[in-house]
């Protein structure tokens, strides 16, 4: 018999990198579905302009992925009534210092991006994963990257941190196989939201004007479609790898 959806009236979503593009996009989507959103961010003042547009739904939360302090902290943030975390969607991440080959890349920001996307993507997995095993339910989903099954140019510490996410998502899903969690990994073609605005690029293309250039892009609703319509589907039923292209991608 076909069972409810994890997506239930009144669910705790935890959503990081909330404060923009498809953390803000995702974010939005579950409010609206019914579920309390938890919006964590390290820009507090643009979780707290969110909260007044989705209403009491969403409650902000500031994180840093990078501090421990702030990791091990968290659930004890939390208001009464959110601890218990039904959904995480690991979206938070960076790719500082921009599109630039390897011997032009800064060490300190190729470890920032690996200590972001991989190090406190695995932290916070690690915090929350063990209430869902407990309650024999939940649902983890990781915003990946295309990055993370294909190889691109001017990218290799990015490129890594999504083989790494793929990866883990990979070893999650067998590790958790008899507990009832499910481990959802959406992987995004490009994108258009303010990531491009923080990076360089070879050659000084702007990076931003680079969207113009393609027949179609994605929007950040495009990829809150997919994790909603992953989530959407009955406990019996994983999509474990979502990859979501624009057209003109291939």
């Amino acid at each position: 018999m076909t069972q409810a959806t994890h997506i239930d009236e009144g669910s705790v979503a935890l959503v990081t990198g909330a404060s923009s593009g498809i953390g803000e996009a995702v974010a939005e989507a579950l409010t609206a579905r019914g579920c309390r959103v938890i919006g964590a961010a390290r820009r507090v003042d643009r979780l707290r302009a969110l909260a007044e547009r989705l209403g009491e739904r969403f409650h902000p939360v500031a994180l840093d992925l990078t501090d421990r302090d702030s990791l091990d902290s968290l659930l004890d943030r939390l208001p009464a009534g959110l601890g218990e975390i039904d959904i995480l969607i690991n979206n938070a991440g960076h790719g500082l210092g921009g599109r630039v080959g390897f011997d032009r890349h800064g060490a300190d920001d190729m470890a920032a991006i690996i200590e972001t996307n991989v190090i406190g993507l695995i932290r916070l997995t690690r915090l929350i994963a063990p209430g869902m095993v407990t309650r024999e339910k939940g649902d983890i989903v990781n915003v990946g990257s295309i990055m993370g099954i294909r190889p691109y140019g001017s990218s290799a510490a990015y490129t890594a941190s999504k083989h790494a996410v793929h990866g883990f998502s990979d070893c999650l899903r067998i590790d958790f196989a008899e507990t009832g969690l499910r481990v959802i990994e959406v992987l995004p073609g490009l994108t258009r939201t303010e990531f491009a605005r923080h990076l360089s690029h070879d050659g000084g293309k702007d990076p931003v004007k680079a969207y113009d250039e393609r027949p179609s892009v994605l929007s950040a609703d495009d990829v809150a479609r997919a994790v909603v319509f992953a989530l959407d589907q009955p406990p019996h039923v994983t999509m474990a790898q979502i990859t979501v292209l624009p057209s003109s991608q291939g």
